[in-house]
């Protein structure tokens, strides 16, 4: 089953939303701030994504600026960063969509169409 991690009044999540019915894609949501990832589903998706560390942060979000993190991070190993995502789902970029062995994080709908065209076509 795909996973859908979203935060209900985040618009970007509604949009992926939108798009995932539109194009009849089934998925779970699993809402980030009551079922925050952990440090373990952290460090999985991110090794799955190829993603660096940075995109899982949520940087236009008002605690990663209230904690001044767009600082304090350069002098965070990759671990302490983990441990600091896995401690507030607020800090999480999202959406983010398991989608089989896929982790797409943010909503690019360009992406999204690609990955459902490699998922129609077996590649």
């Amino acid at each position: 089953m795909n996973t859908l991690i979203c935060y209900e009044r985040c618009g970007t999540c509604k949009k992926a939303e939108q798009w995932l019915r539109r194009n009849g894609i089934v998925y779970e949501v699993r809402p980030i701030r009551e079922e925050n990832p952990s440090y373990e589903e952290l460090t999985e998706w991110k090794e799955r994504s190829g993603l660096p560390l940075k995109r899982f942060f949520n940087t236009s979000g008002q605690r990663y600026k209230a904690m001044g993190l767009k600082d304090r991070l350069k002098d965070m190993d990759e671990q302490e960063q983990l441990k600091l995502l896995a401690t507030d789902g607020m800090l999480v970029k999202r959406p983010i969509l398991i989608w089989g062995e896929r982790i797409l994080v943010g909503f690019k709908e360009e992406e999204w169409e690609n990955v459902k065209t490699e998922s129609e076509t077996g590649k």
